[in-house]
């Protein structure tokens, strides 16, 4: 019988490396498994700096914002007068907060998540917080306080917003459009209502003979009476309402917070 010579033959299997070793058995109970904890990763202090703009500086200027928004001068003795905002300022201030989702200014998963601590979702809740009632107040700001002129801005305010909801709109684009919208409202508010309204007087009849046209309008058009230092403090309002939006981040979760 001729015998047959396999070496050469194509065997994958000839081609593996051999491993020499000796096979040790052990019971079950004999293994022992090590977790080795994982280490949090080491805070920057670009991570903390992130943390403080977003849990305190933002919240600080979105609340100054809200104090300032209700805040007013009257006139003529430049006392200092709080207004409550009206229920058309939470409407507003509820569509624009839609709005910033819609646009993608905020992302809803990027500030909840189950990713992310409880402590960090209520301190996100919180900023957002602010920022409602930031925006309640910027329209209670700029809305006149009553009369034929408060309808007329609201009714422009709330075509402008639900129009504003099936818009494409970016980042970028919102915030142009928000700053204009802003804008005008306190023009025509600050600048020209304000110079239709009669300043306010011990004697009613001595204005009317000074300023007949102005007291006219100021009785057709229900115009309250306000210092002119009223402008000034609404126009740090408007500014900080805007900065803080440029300075909102979409999401939370690349910012570092201390979690416990």
């Amino acid at each position: 019988m001729e015998k047959i010579d396999t070496t050469e033959q194509d065997n994958p299997v000839d081609e593996l490396p051999v491993v020499d070793g000796v096979l040790i058995e052990h019971e079950a109970d004999d293994l022992e498994t090590t977790v080795t904890p994982r280490l949090p990763e080491a805070k920057t202090p670009r991570s903390y700096q992130r943390s403080y703009l977003l849990y305190i500086f933002l919240p600080f200027i979105f609340l100054t914002v809200t104090l300032l928004g209700g805040l007013r001068l009257a006139s003529p003795d430049n006392a200092f007068v709080f207004l409550k905002p009206a229920l058309f300022c939470l409407i507003f201030g509820s569509i624009l907060l839609v709005l910033f989702f819609r646009a993608g200014l905020i992302r809803l998963e990027g500030w909840f998540s189950e990713e992310l601590s409880t402590l960090k979702n209520a301190a996100n809740a919180a900023v957002l917080f602010t920022l409602f009632a930031a925006s309640t107040q910027l329209f209670n700001s700029l809305l006149p306080e009553q009369g034929l002129p408060f309808w007329v801005v609201a009714f422009c305010f709330f075509w402008t917003l639900w129009n504003n909801l099936f818009a494409e709109f970016d980042t970028r684009r919102l915030l142009r459009s928000l700053g204009a919208l802003f804008g005008l409202a306190f023009v025509v508010k600050y600048l020209v209502l304000v110079n239709l309204a009669a300043p306010a007087s011990e004697s009613w009849i001595r204005a009317l003979i000074e300023n007949p046209a102005k007291e006219t309008f100021t009785w057709l058009l229900d115009l309250p009476r306000f210092s002119a230092g009223t402008g000034y403090i609404q126009f740090f309002a408007v500014a900080f309402y805007l900065i803080g939006l440029f300075l909102m981040p979409q999401s939370t979760k690349n910012s570092d917070f201390r979690q416990d």
